[in-house]
C-alpha cells in the first residue's frame, strides 16, 4: 500500500508499505479521508521520532474483521479514535481519561495518511464510531477535533451568557466559535492575523473580530460593554497571543490553553497582578474521551456544527506534502483533507 511518510513539514515522501495484518480482535480499515491536524505540523514535537506516518482524523470502511470481533463487520463505514483510555486507572475513574497512561500509548498502525490501517484491539473495544448514512467521510474527519473542543469547553466551564474571546481562528478556533454559540455565549470575539480566517470567523458565528496586530485588551473592553472576557480560549502558540490572553481575562474568568505553546516557552506570572483577589483560573485540555467523540458525531449529523463549509482543500495521498505546507504556512486554507484512495 502507499503511505505518506513524514520526515519534516517540508519533507513528506510517498513510500510503499505492507498492508497491516490483523489479529482476531482487530479491524483493518480502508482509509477514505484523513484530516491534517494542527498538531501534525508541530515539527519540534516529533522531529526526533521520524520517519512517521501521521494522521489521526480518519474515516473509512472496514474491509477485514477479526473472527472475535462481533460489533463491526466488513463494509461498515466508521471513524475511530487513535488514542483511547483504559477506563480503569485512577485518572479515568476521576474523570481525567485524557491523561491516562494507556491513552498516551495507543495509536493506529501505521497512521491515517495511508491507504489502510490496523485498529488494535483496545481501539476496537473503546474507540470505533459507526457513521450514519447522512455523514460523509470528509465530515467524519471532524469528529476527533470537535470532540477535543467539546472537552476543552467543558473543562473551561463555558456556559450560557458568557463573553468568550477566542485567540486564533484556525480550525480549532472556528470550531470553538461555533461551540461557544451552541453553548449560549452572550458574545463571541475572535482574533487572528489573517483576514481570510477573520472572514471565516464572522461567517461561522463570531460577533466581533480583531486583527491580532491591532488587538489590545482596551479595544476588547470597549467592544464588550466595558468588560474583558469571561473565558479566553488560546488556539495559537504565539508568545504574544499567550500574553494577550493573560491580559484579556475578566475577574473570576478562565483562560483555556487549548494549543501547545512554542517549544521551550515559559510564562512568568505576577501572582499579585494576575491572581491575587482576581480569582482567575488557568486550565488546559488535551484530546477527548470516546463519549465526547460520540457527542461530536451527533452534532455533525444534526448539522448543529457546520463542518462542511470549513473544508478548503481536498488532496490525493500523493499531495500530502502540499497539504502539510498549506497547514503549516496558512494563507487561504482552513481544513485540508487527504483522500488516500485517490
Amino acid at each position: 500500500m502507499r503511505v505518506a511518510m513524514y520526515y519534516s513539514n517540508s519533507d513528506v515522501r510517498m513510500q510503499e508499505m505492507s498492508i497491516p495484518r490483523i489479529a482476531d480482535n482487530e479491524l483493518l480499515i480502508r482509509v477514505e479521508a484523513s484530516g491534517i491536524c494542527g498538531t501534525d505540523v508541530m515539527e519540534w514535537y516529533r522531529i526526533n521520532r521520524v520517519p512517521l506516518v501521521l494522521g489521526h482524523e480518519i474515516a473509512g470502511v472496514v474491509i477485514e474483521a477479526g473472527k472475535d470481533v462481533t460489533r463491526y463487520k466488513v463494509g461498515d463505514r466508521v471513524s475511530a479514535s487513535h488514542h483511547v483510555p483504559c477506563n480503569k486507572c485512577r485518572y479515568c475513574l476521576n474523570g481525567h481519561q485524557t491523561v491516562c497512561d494507556t491513552l498516551r500509548k495507543t495509536n493506529f498502525q501505521p497512521g491515517g495518511f495511508a491507504q489502510f490501517l490496523r485498529l488494535p484491539a483496545i481501539n476496537v473495544e473503546h474507540g470505533v464510531y459507526p457513521l450514519p448514512d447522512e455523514v460523509s467521510f470528509e465530515e467524519a474527519t471532524f469528529i476527533e477535533p470537535l470532540a477535543c473542543i467539546l472537552r476543552g469547553q467543558k473543562l473551561a466551564g463555558v456556559k450560557k451568557g458568557q463573553n468568550i474571546l477566542i485567540i486564533g481562528a484556525g480550525i480549532s478556533g472556528l470550531l470553538h466559535i461555533q461551540m461557544s454559540r451552541l453553548n449560549g455565549a452572550k458574545r463571541v470575539i475572535a482574533t487572528d492575523i489573517l483576514p481570510y480566517r477573520l472572514n471565516a470567523a464572522r461567517r461561522l458565528g463570531a460577533d466581533i473580530t480583531f486583527n491580532s496586530g491591532e488587538y489590545t485588551p482596551g479595544v476588547l473592553s470597549k467592544a464588550n460593554d466595558g468588560f474583558l472576557a469571561d473565558i479566553v480560549i488560546l488556539c495559537t502558540n504565539a508568545k504574544a497571543a499567550i500574553e494577550q490572553a493573560m491580559q484579556s481575562v475578566e475577574r473570576g474568568g478562565t483562560v483555556l490553553f487549548f494549543a501547545a505553546a512554542e517549544r521551550g516557552f515559559t510564562m512568568p506570572l505576577s501572582i499579585n497582578d494576575v491572581f491575587w483577589r482576581n480569582e482567575i483560573t488557568l486550565t488546559s485540555s488535551y484530546a477527548a474521551t470516546p463519549k465526547e467523540h460520540v457527542e461530536a458525531l451527533e452534532l455533525i449529523r444534526t448539522h448543529k456544527i457546520n463542518v462542511k463549509d470549513m473544508i478548503t482543500h481536498r488532496l490525493p495521498l500523493a499531495q500530502t506534502g502540499l497539504g502539510f505546507k498549506l497547514v503549516s504556512e496558512p494563507k487561504e486554507s482552513i481544513k485540508v483533507i487527504i483522500e488516500p484512495q485517490k
